[in-house]
């Protein structure tokens, strides 16, 4: 079983920035994997994609309301995933969530809150 664990969220102001991490249970630069994402849900509203980045090569991708403001990256030494987020906006507010998608399975994190508020 493959276990997500996120962390990083939080209180921030508008404009201000946070790093989240999702700690994973098993090598994500593994061949198994296809690749590793960020989503988000507020409330009321249905998951949406915020950055993925697929495991072999490296390839991002971003949904258009964060392009220039989040990056994801990967780190070997602990199989850790990354998401910084800068200039956030009260919009920004959601339940962040981990997820890994493997040659067979796909599996989620259990989410990190992150709200943006003066």
């Amino acid at each position: 079983q493959v276990q997500l664990v996120e962390s990083g969220g939080g209180l921030v102001q508008p404009g201000g920035s946070l790093r989240l991490s999702c700690a994973a249970s098993l090598n994500i630069f593994s061949s198994n994997v296809n690749d590793l994402g960020w989503y988000r849900q507020a409330p009321g509203k249905q998951r949406e994609l915020v950055a993925a980045i697929t495991s072999g090569g490296g390839n991002t991708k971003f949904a258009d309301f964060v392009k220039g403001r989040f990056t994801i990256s990967r780190e070997t030494t602990n199989n850790t995933l990354y998401l910084q987020m800068n200039n956030l906006k009260p919009e920004d507010t959601a339940v962040y969530y981990c997820n890994i998608r493997l040659r067979v399975g796909n599996y989620w994190g259990r989410g990190t809150l992150v709200t943006v508020s003066s």
